[in-house]
């Protein structure tokens, strides 16, 4: 399933950017940045489980706020992008 994940983590407290590096890096770690605070995660659901219990963990959930939208499986027919940024496919072949 695909899954879109916006974040906004309070970095004028302490620690903040720390926790803005931890988040951004865990992020990255499931899915692809399509903006600077949003990712599309393509998850399977025990990788997300995983991945929102980590992700709840780094954040100050007093201080920081995170955004999960459900895109499904056809997600596709949902996504239209516009713009300069290269759209890559989660589902293609990845040629290393």
């Amino acid at each position: 399933m695909m899954i879109l994940v916006c974040y906004d983590v309070e970095t004028v407290s302490p620690g903040g950017q720390r926790r803005l590096r931890r988040v951004a890096r865990h992020c990255m770690n499931y899915g692809e940045r399509v903006q600077n605070s949003v990712f599309e995660c393509l998850l399977d659901p025990a990788q997300w489980v995983r991945f929102k219990a980590k992700l709840e963990g780094e954040a100050d959930l007093q201080r920081d706020s995170l955004r999960y939208y459900f895109l499904g499986a056809n997600w596709r027919r949902r996504v239209e992008h516009v713009g300069a940024k290269p759209v890559l496919d989660p589902d293609a072949p990845l040629v290393l």
